[in-house]
């Protein structure tokens, strides 16, 4: 069936629009609820959120959602969606929910499921769940006296500080590292500096004063410029920038420079192929991965495998292939003998354990030139600009030119109106100039 609410990443969009209300939250937590009822036991589910404003609006309709099936619902409040899926496991709940747009701007707002095992669910869960929300919800209703009860987690904060701590070496300390932490005004705003206070750090931290329509705004890991200005204000060590609901990193030098989540793959792969930690023979990376990656790993005698953009697709490759470390070039950083998603915190803790070793990030964190690679969005209001004859004869004239020195990928997002168009090649020129072709297509195509 064709999906009118899930998209890469749950449910996606601008609040108190079609694609997202609070009746759509309604309807979203009696058909999930009623999937994840099963068996006798009194069900329960796990509600995080980010900063946002719309927050309150969404959780409150989910929670009515879920008791009205019978569900007992935990509430959480601000908090990492990696530390939602963690203590969905953790306390053994029926399905995790939480609420965020990622890095997208307040404006919009989402809701991911977790099934018990704290992994996303599947398309065709997330297909019956649409189905539910179709066919109507009035038979699923519970008895008056089996209607579920919800009450607020104050300790959950807690409970992931300790378990992001726990991932990083034992025997290893941050005492004397500078870090600067930019916590995007989201989600992980209380735990992320805690976290690395708690390791022995002397934090800095940016982007810690939410107040509901500040998150990612020119700060995380979508802006990371303010992340690369205080480092080189403060002179520190080190930099990390989270996204709205801290699944992602990117990283700076102590010069300011940036480490995405190629070099961040990169320097993982390296040190836990050297522990005997690496499993699979290499890592997962998704088809925006840049070749400089595959290189790199090439020389190492370790694989790329490449999967569909989304961190639910890299974590279905790593399972086939028996992969422990996958990612995107976005800083999705999935380490799965830890945990179930993109965790930024505990991926940056794997760089700082290397980091401990003596080397600055500037000589530990770079492991390889990437291949000039350009990547504009365009943006458009309807149809599907993709199939229109014009956009494909650029697409396949830019493939023509690059030759085999390069490629390109235009796709459509999962989570917002944009087309996006990527190039990469030996040719850096060249590779602006297809992309800003194919952009031109599309723009007037969509115009």
């Amino acid at each position: 069936m064709a999906r009118k609410y899930f998209g890469t990443d749950g449910i996606r969009g601008r609040v108190n629009t079609p694609k997202l209300t609070p009746e759509v939250a309604l309807k979203a937590g009696m058909a999930a609820g009623r999937i994840f009822t099963r068996g006798d036991h009194r069900h329960r589910v796990v509600i995080g959120k980010d900063t946002r404003l719309s927050g309150y609006m969404i959780e409150s309709a989910l929670v009515s959602g879920f008791t009205a099936v019978g569900m007992d619902v935990f509430q959480f409040g601000p908090l990492p969606t990696p530390a939602v899926a963690m203590l969905t496991r953790s306390l053994r709940a029926d399905m995790g929910v939480m609420i965020t747009a990622s890095h997208n701007p307040f404006e919009d707002n989402g809701i991911k499921f977790f099934g018990p095992d704290g992994q996303k669910l599947s398309d065709e869960v997330e297909e019956e769940i649409e189905r539910l929300m179709a066919a109507g919800l009035e038979q699923g209703l519970a008895p008056s006296n089996k209607i579920g009860r919800a009450k607020r987690v104050d300790d959950s904060q807690a409970r992931y500080i300790e378990f992001a701590k726990r991932t990083f070496p034992r025997n290893l300390r941050l005492d004397g590292m500078r870090i600067v932490i930019d916590c995007a005004n989201g989600a992980a705003y209380k735990v992320a500096p805690e976290v690395l206070w708690e390791l022995g750090a002397d934090i800095v931290a940016i982007g810690v004063s939410p107040d509901g329509t500040n998150i990612n705004l020119d700060c995380g890991s979508t802006a990371p410029q303010a992340l690369c200005n205080k480092v080189r204000e403060v002179r520190a060590d080190f930099g990390i920038a989270l996204d709205g609901d801290a699944d992602r990193v990117v990283m700076a030098d102590e010069k300011g420079q940036i480490i995405d989540g190629d070099q961040i793959l990169a320097l993982i792969a390296k040190s836990w192929s050297k522990s005997g930690d690496l499993k699979g023979g290499g890592v997962v990376g998704t088809v925006m991965s840049n070749a400089g990656l595959d290189h790199y790993l090439g020389s190492l005698n370790l694989k790329l495998a490449r999967a569909a953009v989304g961190d639910r697709y890299v974590l279905e490759e790593m399972k086939k292939g028996g992969f422990n470390v996958g990612g995107e070039q976005s800083g999705h950083i999935i380490l799965s003998d830890v945990s179930t998603t993109g965790d930024g915190l505990v991926a940056a803790l794997q760089v700082l354990a290397v980091l401990t070793q003596g080397k600055p990030a500037s000589e530990a964190a770079h492991l390889f030139n990437p291949l000039p690679q350009v990547l504009e969005n365009v943006r458009f209001k309807k149809g599907s600009p993709l199939d229109d004859a014009r956009v494909k004869s650029s697409i396949q004239d830019a493939n023509a030119k690059l030759g085999a020195t390069g490629r390109v990928l235009v796709r459509k997002s999962g989570t917002e109106p944009l087309i996006r168009v990527m190039a990469e090649g030996e040719d850096e020129k060249l590779v602006r100039a297809v992309v800003r072709q194919i952009a031109s297509a599309i723009e007037e195509v969509a115009a």
